[in-house]
């Protein structure tokens, strides 16, 4: 008996580029995936072998590979449902009379 495609979750790997950064301007992470894909809501990446943390002051660029696991269409759809719901959490709204600048 096959698992619907609603429910599976696929993996796969692939190379990347890894840019791990600290010093006074900015302290920041990215993975560049090699491939011509696009990332989709619920879709999760695990670099392989991450490099360490640079010292202070330096910056680091390492290539490596990354397992790529794809979201089945039902962790899509919750994924979506979910970050909207979380949004309206940021809307301020207020009830009060007119304010004067």
């Amino acid at each position: 008996m096959s698992v619907p495609s609603v429910f599976v979750r696929r993996r796969f790997e692939v190379p990347c580029t890894v840019e791990i950064e600290n010093t006074a301007d900015s302290l920041h992470a990215h993975v560049e995936l090699d491939g011509d894909f696009i990332l989709a809501p619920g879709d999760e990446v695990r670099v392989i072998n991450p490099p360490e943390r640079p010292p202070y002051g330096e910056r680091i660029v390492a290539r490596r590979r990354a397992i790529v696991t794809r979201a089945s269409a039902l962790g899509q759809l919750w994924t979506r449902l979910a970050g909207n719901l979380e949004l309206t959490e940021l809307y301020d709204v207020s009830f009060s009379e007119k304010r004067s600048l």
